[in-house]
């Protein structure tokens, strides 16, 4: 047997056993469901990086538009006449006819103290893995 003949017989067997149309088409649904199964994840995982980005510019525009709102609320105030006679008593030492000015003592600290409210800190809840995906896939989870 010379080597020219091993080679044909090596080509013959895999061209009966394993080149056959069933198993090449096998290959293929193989490779196609790989593909598919590889491209949902990158899908899932480019909309999940998506959602929460907007979620966070949602709240950081959320803040800015408190933010605004506060500043135009400031800005109507500084327009008041109110505003206007505090700054002018205050910066230019100016009062009303018939106002006398009275000294107070200073504070004790029992006066002080008596209506601080204790800071209570708000921490968003840490969510596991689990729980993100489960958020993810079933909003109202």
């Amino acid at each position: 047997m010379s080597v020219k003949d091993s080679v044909r017989r090596t080509k013959f067997k895999l061209k009966r056993d394993f080149f056959t149309l069933e198993n090449i088409v096998l290959a293929l649904a193989i490779i196609l469901c790989l593909t598919w199964t590889y491209q949902s994840i990158a899908a899932m995982s480019r909309n999940w990086g998506l959602s929460e980005t907007l979620i966070t510019e949602k709240k950081e525009l959320e803040l800015l538009s408190i933010e605004v709102e506060a500043e135009e609320l400031e800005n109507e105030y500084y327009k008041t006449n109110e505003y206007q006679e505090l700054m002018a008593r205050k910066i230019l030492d100016k009062k009303l006819s018939g106002e006398n000015m009275v000294v107070m003592p200073e504070n004790s600290e029992a006066a002080k103290n008596k209506h601080k409210v204790a800071k209570v800190e708000k921490t968003e809840k840490e969510y596991s893995n689990f729980e993100k995906w489960m958020m993810y896939l079933f909003p109202d989870y």
